[in-house]
């Protein structure tokens, strides 16, 4: 850890997870002015959580996004995704060219610049930001950020033991690039709802469970490198599997939401005739598949 710490005052938007365990990391490495206001801080379902979770940290809470301006020089806002653009035009009459303003909530680089357009007024200095972690990590959960504001906020915050990579100018990048993983990783838990309770109908969660491991025990890129190549020839064979697969689940009482999307998402990539293109050949490298996609689309580059 860098030993010139700055002393700066702290703001949360959001009072969560997420808020709660970087307020509690910062202030136990001895960053000592930390506020944070949440909505439902002092009316709401959770209210007595988020003000113990404030207390034990050593946390202001406040009761308002003005006051929170007040108080703070460096606000991280780390609200739902769906809140960021109301959360930014309640701050906005508030905020002045001293902030800076970052917005760590799960969202479209659309969102991100939008939420930058509602504060474009205020003249604070503007940033988007991305979680890769998990709070089971603490606050040093790794994290991303971009825009004017992103190579700073990794200047202030990490010296204090978190850890965020700036990952460009452009304001958006950090959020794209957790907005679309998603697509993976929450994918891969509803896939493995749908198969895990289909499989126990069958008495064999354990061993699909085991085999599945086996075939992605190896690097994920590696996984990646060779499954979208091999399919560019095997869509259609690929897409019957998933649609017995998808019998399958539907006979364990299950409905095959999941099994369906892949087959539907399969038929579609074995309409671009792929096969045919590549004559019957698995391409080389990935880079040779997804230009043929995109050109396929008419998306070429």
């Amino acid at each position: 850890m860098s030993e010139t710490r700055e002393q700066f005052r702290l703001g949360l938007v959001g009072f969560g997870e997420i808020g709660s365990t970087v307020a509690a990391g910062l202030r136990a490495a001895g960053l000592a002015s930390v506020a944070a206001y949440d909505r439902y801080a002092f009316d709401g379902p959770f209210a007595g959580l988020i003000q113990q979770r404030a207390q034990a940290s050593g946390v202001t809470l406040l009761r308002s996004n003005e006051a929170l301006a007040a108080a703070a020089d460096v606000i991280v806002s780390a609200t739902p995704g769906v809140a960021s653009v109301e959360s930014a035009a309640a701050s906005a009459p508030f905020l002045t060219p001293r902030h800076v303003f970052v917005d760590f909530a799960s969202a479209t680089p659309g969102i991100k610049r939008e939420v930058a357009a509602r504060l474009a007024a205020s003249g604070a200095l503007l940033g988007d930001g991305s979680i890769e972690g998990t709070p089971l990590q603490g606050y040093a959960m790794p994290m991303l950020a971009s825009g004017p504001a992103g190579a700073r906020i990794g200047e202030l915050l990490n010296p204090w033991g978190m850890k965020i990579d700036f990952v460009g100018e452009e304001l958006g990048t950090a959020s794209g690039i957790k907005i679309l993983r998603s697509v993976l990783l929450k994918g891969i838990e509803a896939l493995h709802d749908e198969m895990l309770l289909a499989a126990r109908h069958y008495g064999v969660a354990d061993r699909v469970l085991a085999s599945a491991a086996k075939t992605l025990a190896r690097p994920w890129n590696d996984t990646v490198h060779s499954l979208l190549p091999s399919g560019a020839i095997h869509a259609k064979r690929r897409a019957e599997e998933l649609e017995m697969s998808a019998e399958a689940v539907r006979d364990a009482g299950i409905e095959p939401i999941m099994a369906q999307a892949i087959a539907a998402r399969l038929r579609w990539k074995e309409s671009l005739g792929l096969k045919a293109h590549f004559d019957g050949v698995v391409p080389a490298t990935l880079e040779e598949v997804l230009a043929a996609m995109e050109r396929k689309m008419g998306r070429a580059r």
